[in-house]
């Protein structure tokens, strides 16, 4: 039994979004992705970071980014069009207020209206790149602990090979040491998905810890003492933390969950269906097709079509009244715990980031008022780390974790669908004739150089975790399936050229312009360790 009834939550926020970026395109409405990310979850979520941190507030979360993500951030082409779509909302939410004035919608109406001013002269040009710097200074002042990703969020265990799985993880961390000038000691495993040859291959990175669905704790070889709470070692010495299902449903589940209260925003009505359409035109992508804009003027009211008018008040008041429930549920479940574990317990509670704030447009506030309560309370539970927890224990369980993911039932089946299954036999056979090209070619200089690093990208771009999830769920096939065609198709005509030693200066040019991740990339991550 624990003494002293304490516990460690970890919060562990993932920020990640697939590389898109369109330079042949004035405008593309895929880009918005980024744009929504940092408008009203990332930069929303590190200013609330920064006033507990102003305020005294012990507290320190874990922040993973992913490789493709810090890419985005600070591309320049990115960074001017987010300050565009920034000012085109400052112009118009000056028009909705005056829509909507006097109406029931003008409260939700102002609030859209002061968040992008408050963006555009806080931030003004500098949104994007604001994100990691406002995440580096938080890591400084020891209130963040920043890990990276697999280089473009690859299902390491789908991967063909181990040296494709390998080049996936020591490119994220190379990323990461671009952005932020050091190794990291943890990664995000995309999607949380696990099986035994990943383990050798993190430890190769020099990878400290990661993380596991419940289920490849719960079910691994010998059965972990303390369930998931406590990490446990690989046989490679890989410190392994496992998601608590409890305080993860509390927030993550739509039906069970706080975001589905009928107070909180309504995320699926939004001004770019429901207001006329010449008004709402000069707002819309040049296509001049309806699409969502962000400004949501109803609340969740239940399970009607009849949305009742956003009260923006009633809805802070709710996430601040879920917040005190989640601390309450926290200390209930630590009192349980300290019955039978003979340590204090680790309760990690992992999430896709963008949660808060996009889908969810009170979740940066409740985060922001969990972490207080916790600290003025004097809670038996704080917010700490991974490298905290490691720093205090020097004996983890050894043993050997359960091929498992967070997808749907822990299984892969949204990843290898009857609709997606295709794409995996065609990344097999380019990651095949990437280890010839690797081997041949990979110490080439000049225009063969070139075109060799270029077929990492493409192949590295086609093997994104989010191109079979979204043709799998219906969102953007198309434009997933396009995705999957042009990285695999460049792929294909690069080798093809590498083979007969005839590169196309100018399709090379072109493809290094379009898809121009990972600038400073190397031959030698295809070559293997």
């Amino acid at each position: 039994m624990t003494s002293k009834n304490t516990a460690t939550w970890m919060l562990i926020l993932h920020c990640h979004l697939p590389y898109v970026r369109h330079p042949e395109h004035e405008e593309f409405l895929e880009e918005n992705w980024l744009f929504e990310a940092v408008t009203e979850t990332y930069l929303p979520v590190i200013e609330a970071f920064n006033r507990l941190a102003a305020k005294g507030v012990d507290f320190k979360v874990t922040v993973s980014l992913s490789p493709t993500l810090c890419e985005m951030l600070s591309d320049e082409l990115l960074q001017k069009r987010c300050a565009r779509y920034v000012e085109k909302r400052v112009q118009l939410c000056e028009k909705e207020v005056k829509r909507l004035g006097g109406t029931e919608f003008e409260h939700a109406a102002r609030l859209y209206y002061n968040r992008f001013q408050h963006l555009q002269k806080n931030y003004g040009k500098d949104a994007c790149s604001a994100v990691p710097a406002g995440l580096k200074q938080l890591s400084g002042s020891g209130h963040v602990e920043l890990i990276t990703s697999a280089a473009t969020h690859a299902i390491l265990p789908l991967c063909q090979n181990s040296l494709s799985a390998s080049a996936q993880i020591e490119q994220g961390c190379r990323c990461f040491e671009k952005h932020f000038g050091r190794r990291p000691e943890g990664l995000w495993m995309p999607e949380c998905a696990y099986s035994e040859e990943i383990s050798p291959l993190l430890r190769n990175a020099g990878i400290r810890y990661s993380f596991l669905e419940s289920h490849g704790a719960l079910l691994a070889d010998p059965p972990p003492a303390a369930g998931v709470f406590a990490p446990i070692s690989t046989p490679e010495g890989i410190a392994m933390f496992a998601r608590d299902p409890c305080s993860s449903k509390q927030v993550w589940s739509s039906d069970e969950g706080y975001p589905g209260d009928p107070v909180y925003r309504e995320f699926y009505r939004d001004a770019g269906f429901d207001a006329p359409y010449e008004y709402i035109r000069p707002f819309l992508n040049p296509h001049g097709k309806r699409h969502q804009l962000g400004l949501k003027y109803h609340r969740i009211t239940g399970d009607t079509p009849e949305k009742l008018p956003y009260d923006p008040v009633a809805a802070q008041d709710r996430a601040r009244t879920h917040a005190h429930h989640f601390n309450r549920q926290l200390k209930k479940q630590v009192e349980e715990l300290s019955g039978y574990m003979e340590t204090d317990p680790v309760i990690v509670s992992p999430y896709d980031a963008e949660l808060f704030g996009h889908w969810w447009l009170e979740g940066p506030l409740f985060l922001e008022t969990v972490l207080e309560q916790m600290h003025a309370t004097g809670s038996p539970v704080r917010a700490g780390s991974p490298s905290d927890c490691l720093s205090k224990t020097t004996n983890l369980q050894q043993s050997s974790p359960s091929t498992s993911t967070w997808g749907y039932e822990g299984h892969y089946d949204i990843w290898v669908s009857e609709d997606n299954d295709w794409i995996h036999r065609h990344l097999y056979v380019a990651e095949r004739e990437m280890g010839h090209i690797a081997a041949r070619y990979g110490n080439a200089g000049g225009i063969t150089g070139r075109a060799v690093r270029q077929c990492i990208r493409e192949l590295m771009l086609a093997q994104s975790s989010d191109w079979p999830f979204l043709i799998n769920v219906g969102s953007a096939t198309q434009y997933a399936r396009q995705r999957i065609n042009t990285h695999l198709g460049n792929f294909l005509r690069l080798s093809a050229q590498l083979r007969s030693d005839e590169v196309n200066v100018v399709e090379l040019a072109e493809m290094e312009r379009r898809h121009n991740i990972f600038s400073d990339i190397n031959a030698d991550i295809a070559a293997g360790p």
